[in-house]
């Protein structure tokens, strides 16, 4: 996928998605969600992007595979975003704990962090290239909770 906008054009090349579930044993039973969380206003997916400068402490190390062992070690106490939303009776929204996992997939970019300016503010452009949906995963029920991306720049950096 490429972004092109006037002053910045770069490429990322992504891996397929894949299911990281959680590290260890979770409990197996249904968190039903509170009446401010469940309001039919508030079923959608927020995306966030977060940028890292390279790490002299991870230079030789390939990121991806350590962000995964770690999201796969936090699902273990965080059970819950393992799961997956259900709708009972009334609209209701609950967390069914099932451990299915989360959705995880690398990418590459031709890009360095220095392109796209100073600050790193929103509105960021290009961000849908970015911070990718993965299809068929942006339904609100039924669907894995979190979708991770690592997303390795030309620079070392991250996002």
């Amino acid at each position: 996928m490429a972004c092109l906008t006037a002053a910045l054009r770069f490429t990322v090349w992504r891996k397929p998605a894949v299911l990281v579930a959680p590290a260890g044993p979770t409990p197996r039973e249904l968190k039903r969600l509170s009446d401010i969380d469940d309001q039919d206003g508030l079923w959608f997916h927020i995306p966030t992007i977060q940028f890292y400068q390279r790490s002299a402490a991870m230079r030789e190390q390939d990121l991806a595979p350590v962000i995964w062992a770690a999201v796969a070690r936090a699902l273990v106490p965080y059970y819950p975003f393992a799961g997956r939303l259900r709708e009972l009776e009334g609209r209701k929204l609950t967390v069914d704990c099932t451990g299915e996992g989360v959705l995880f997939t690398e990418a590459d970019a031709d890009v360095r962090l220095d392109h796209f300016g100073g600050a790193l503010q929103p509105p960021f452009p290009c961000l849908e290239e970015l911070v990718f949906d993965i299809p068929s995963s942006s339904a609100v029920l039924g669907s894995p909770l979190l979708l991770f991306q690592v997303t390795q720049l030309a620079c070392g950096g991250s996002s």
